[in-house]
């Protein structure tokens, strides 16, 4: 499940919400009880390998310039 995050107007506090994509625009409320808040946007970083290496790129033999150069 997707997870927002908001930040209440009135206190400055800054809270995660697990919703569905179908809730995702509805307000929430921050957990001191204000009404206050606007979504903020995150940016994610998404990974399919451990480490973050970047994946080698298509038809590649390596290196800087596809391996053609022996660097």
């Amino acid at each position: 499940m997707p997870r927002y995050e908001f930040r209440c107007r009135a206190c400055g506090d800054t809270f995660e919400v697990n919703r569905s994509m179908a809730a995702a625009g509805e307000p929430a409320s921050c957990p001191q009880g204000h009404a206050d808040t606007v979504k903020l946007l995150s940016a994610v970083a998404v990974t399919g390998r451990s480490g973050g290496a970047p994946a080698p790129a298509a038809g590649g033999g390596g290196g800087c310039c596809g391996g053609g150069c022996g660097c």
